[in-house]
């Protein structure tokens, strides 16, 4: 009996978390996130302004100067600790990007990577130009 309903709870919890996006803001741009790599495992939107995000997939920003932080988690080969003996590690990052001109009803895709122990992000515009880098970032290990 028990076992039963923590599995119903688990399975009418995942399509909670697995909700469909929502309609895009004409007033508003859109950052959609993006990794492009396998050992990459996860990318969210974390703050937006300093102010805590409760929605963690995109970004919806009034037009004009915004700062996004996003968490990175990606696997790292020989981090430091054990990993030296050849394992991996992952590793727990909070890449900072500021832009100065977000254009309402345009679409951003900030795409980050790991580069050996380096994580790295890029804010692309619609015409996938380059608008922004990551202008700083911390990690916990």
């Amino acid at each position: 009996m028990r076992w039963s309903m923590l599995l119903l709870l688990a399975i009418t919890a995942i399509p909670a978390c697995q909700g469909p996006m929502p309609a895009a803001d004409p007033q508003m741009a859109w950052v959609d996130l993006s990794m492009p790599f396998p050992n990459d495992r996860v990318l969210l939107a974390e703050r937006l302004d300093r102010q805590r995000l409760s929605e963690g997939r995109f970004f919806q920003v009034s037009p004009g100067s915004h700062e996004l932080v996003v968490r990175f988690d990606y696997e790292a080969n020989g981090g430091g600790g054990m990993s030296l003996m050849g394992g991996t590690t992952v590793r727990q990052c909070y890449l900072t990007l500021r832009y100065a001109d977000f254009q309402a009803g345009q679409r951003y895709l900030l795409q980050a990577r790991s580069m050996a122990l380096t994580p790295e992000a890029r804010l692309y515009n619609a015409s996938r130009q380059i608008v922004a880098e990551v202008s700083e970032y911390y990690c916990l290990m």
